[in-house]
């Protein structure tokens, strides 16, 4: 979706707080790869607010040559990228592009709510910080060290057919890309339904072969999807658990001088500022738009909401998959899930 007027002022207004005389030295060009366009929100504000703090910070010795729409690499193939030698020296990585190389980090998805906006980015920077298996994984896996979190909106259900409580799914198919919510589907009585993400989604809407969409809620508006499933019931509450994480090369960051690493985190830290504002306001203009084009949208209550998490009874899901990755030699994913646990529960309150 395109920024709307608003929250183009928004993000104008967090790169001037970047501004200021820098002095400039020697620099160094870091290589970036995006696996999607410049134009939505995440990627806008990294161009926008992210990079400029950097080259601010490091006052003037790094630069960013930023390639967007997946002329570098694609989301599946950035981890391998930018975990090698010769590849991008930064690039945004999808965990849940990766689940066999990154499987600590599917964990996020299994909750069926959680925080929002800058309290979302708080969620991820705490459990980075408090349970080290994440920040290994990542470096384990693929050489890579992760520099910016950004995250995804929440969870939408976008029905063909009036919906006007979550139990009407029962019965139906419906679609989510999510092994979690595939099981939270199932669960709550519907048909989960596997297919590409593209235009056959819309088609099969349209023609009357699938009943709905369980996606965050500018994916199912950047699809166009409410064209004809125009039955749309959401929550703030309701958890995607997506995170886009901000990675470089390992080898790259150790390379660099301790200045430079230090300007890079403070240039997240100026970042994380205004992130979950500039996410609110992006979220609440998609809101806007979908009743505009005249979708029936509705909030969900939080009596709702706790039934929804029972429905999908989300924690015999989690123990199942503990389970599983125990049984593959993952020894610590019943640990590290009672961990996440913990602290998520800390932000539910």
């Amino acid at each position: 979706m395109q920024l709307t007027r608003h929250v183009r002022t928004m993000l104008a207004m967090a790169f001037a707080t970047l501004l200021a005389p820098t002095m400039v030295s020697a620099t160094q060009t870091l290589i970036y790869s995006d696996h999607e366009p410049l134009g939505g929100m995440r990627t806008r504000f990294i161009q926008e607010v992210f990079f400029p703090a950097i080259e601010q910070e490091s006052q003037g010795r790094l630069k960013i040559a930023a390639h967007w729409d997946s002329k570098l690499a694609t989301g599946y193939d950035a981890l391998s990228v930018v975990g090698k030698s010769g590849g991008a020296d930064m690039a945004t990585v999808v965990p849940e592009y990766s689940p066999n190389k990154l499987p600590l980090h599917q964990i996020f998805k299994s909750f069926p709510t959680g925080p929002t906006g800058d309290q979302q980015v708080a969620f991820f920077r705490r459990v980075y910080a408090e349970i080290p298996a994440f920040p290994a994984e990542l470096a384990q896996q693929k050489n890579s060290v992760n520099l910016l979190f950004s995250t995804g909106y929440p969870v939408a259900f976008f029905s063909t057919k009036p919906l006007d409580r979550l139990e009407t799914i029962k019965g139906q198919k419906w679609r989510s890309p999510s092994f979690w919510h595939q099981d939270f589907l199932r669960n709550a009585g519907a048909t989960p339904v596997s297919m590409p993400w593209g235009d056959e989604i819309y088609q099969a809407m349209r023609a009357g072969t699938l009943d709905g969409l369980m996606v965050n809620v500018d994916g199912g508006y950047q699809l166009g999807v409410h064209k004809v499933a125009p039955n749309v019931l959401f929550s703030k509450q309701l958890w995607m658990g997506h995170v886009y994480l901000l990675a470089m090369n390992k080898t790259t960051w150790d390379n660099l001088a301790l200045q430079d690493q230090q300007a890079i985190q403070r240039a997240a830290a100026t970042a994380y500022k205004t992130l979950g504002t500039v996410m609110n306001a992006s979220f609440d203009a998609q809101v806007a738009e979908l009743k505009k084009d005249g979708v029936k949208i509705r909030t969900l209550q939080p009596m709702e909401l706790e039934q929804w998490k029972t429905a999908t009874r989300y924690q015999q899901v989690q123990t199942a998959w503990v389970q599983d990755q125990e049984g593959k030699g993952l020894k610590e994913a019943g640990s590290v899930m009672e961990k996440v646990s913990a602290i998520l529960s800390d932000f539910n309150q």
